[in-house]
């Protein structure tokens, strides 16, 4: 992968490669056991879920040594299967399939038939039992084979814990191959194999390109899911929609949305053209118009926010509300039916209930060396360019007139005027006028 990060940790669609193995597992009735070994530590924190087992494997010595590593914590009976951490798309509903044809093998795997085996192991099923030989020890014969083996296999406990102790190593690596298993069960005549009818589903994620192509095959299964369910995508191809994001019935995403994390989205909500939401709970009805981002934010029934908008952590819009083009909010809460319409920044402030803030106006929140807060009442009305030095309160109804600074408290009802009077100075335009022409004549020479 070329990065500091272990493979198995890097994201896809908002969750850690390996993350989406031991949910199709859990999906498949199955208790995880994750062996680690490269960045442990990070490997544990990072991956999610009730009644996962950690196992340490001391050193890395193929499939075979990483499975022994596990026997102590492995059921004795029933069944027991083997994944990998860099396969993510393999579907829950595929390894019930696995366990239901596994019978009563000893070793079950499942196959794909690709038309570029590259370095996988290649299924041989002439010659003597079906095995399984790794590309290193393969034959130019039996690498034009192109049905390979996924990784994937359901064992019979009892069996795996007799067998995998007595494992032996190949060369050239010396590593202990878990194929061994599969080929010993086979020249017991219990041995399966259940043959993928969709190669994709067992990608190995192995450089940055092949993480590509996992993410979009994922997108697309997540776009159609959720489509089915009654979200309009004007065009899925450029849709970006995290594994753990909801969205309501009857919602429009245009081209372009990006949804991440614990993202909550609606019924009948429009998102509009290049919009990204993350962590963000969005009420019904509500329109989020194009390029506005929101971080962490809360968006109460039928408001309207952008185009252009950001709304930062602890953004509470209400209901009804108005956050309008190139507008800034962060911890503030707007409250319903508010409006601030163009080109404002309220920080650290409450704007009451049907309150409108004129364009241009700004909470100036911060004196240097602390936050302070700003709240206007229900029915205020601060003109353009108003400039309200926090702390601060507007009082319920109270007007500010356009261009003032306010510094004190404004009482309910009052008229708020906190700029220099205007003085016209009559036919001065044409002398400013005169004199920097002569200046300028001066300049030139001429």
């Amino acid at each position: 992968m070329r990065s500091r990060l272990a493979k198995v940790l890097h994201p896809l669609l908002g969750l850690p490669m390996a993350q989406f193995s031991i949910d199709a597992a859990v999906e498949a009735g199955l208790a995880p056991t994750v062996i680690v070994h490269h960045q442990e530590d990070q490997v544990r924190a990072g991956l999610a879920g009730e009644g996962i087992t950690f196992v340490r494997q001391q050193q890395t010595r193929g499939t075979g040594d990483a499975v022994a590593s596990a026997l102590a914590t492995l059921p004795s009976s029933g069944v027991v299967v083997v994944l990998c951490g860099d396969t993510p798309l393999v579907r829950g509903e595929t390894l019930k399939e696995l366990l239901a044809q596994h019978g009563d093998n000893l070793a079950t795997v499942i196959s794909a038939v690709v038309e570029v085996p590259a370095r996988y192991g290649r299924l041989v099923r002439d010659d003597g039992p079906l095995r399984i030989v790794e590309a290193d020890n393969a034959t130019p014969e039996q690498l034009a084979i192109c049905e390979v083996n996924t990784g994937i296999y359901a064992f019979d406990a009892s069996f795996l814990h007799a067998v995998v102790p007595d494992l032996p190593p190949h060369p050239p690596k010396g590593e202990i191959y878990l194929t061994d298993v599969l080929q010993l069960a086979a020249e017991r005549g219990r041995a399966g194999v259940l043959v993928a009818p969709d190669p994709d589903e067992f990608l190995g994620v192995n450089d940055r390109v092949a993480l590509a192509e996992a993410r979009a095959i994922l997108q697309q299964r997540r776009i159609a899911a959720i489509a089915l369910s009654g979200v309009t995508f004007e065009d899925p191809a450029t849709t970006l929609v995290e594994v753990t994001v909801q969205i309501g019935s009857d919602t429009t995403l245009a081209p372009g949305v990006v949804l991440r994390g614990q993202t909550t989205i609606g019924e009948g909500c429009t998102i509009g053209a290049h919009c990204v939401l993350t962590d963000t709970t969005v009420g019904a009805g509500v329109t989020v118009k194009s390029h506005s981002v929101c971080e962490g934010a809360r968006i109460a029934d039928s408001a309207t926010i952008g185009p252009f908008a950001r709304l930062r952590a602890s953004a509470d819009i209400g209901k009804g509300a108005k956050i309008g083009n190139f507008v800034e909010v962060k911890k503030a809460t707007i409250e319903a039916g508010a409006k601030v319409s163009h080109l404002s920044y309220i920080g650290d402030a409450t704007i009451g209930a049907g309150a409108n803030i004129g364009a241009g106006t700004i909470t100036c929140n911060y004196d240097g060396f602390s936050k302070h807060r700003t709240t206007i009442g229900p029915g205020a009305f601060v003109g353009s360019n108003s400039s309200l030095v926090a702390p601060v309160t507007v009082g319920e109804g109270a007007i500010v007139a356009a261009g003032s600074v306010v510094t004190r408290d404004v009482p309910k009802d009052a008229l708020a005027l906190g700029r220099a009077r205007q003085t016209n100075k009559e036919g001065r335009a044409a002398q400013i006028r005169e004199r920097l022409a002569a200046i300028k004549r001066g300049l030139s020479g001429s």
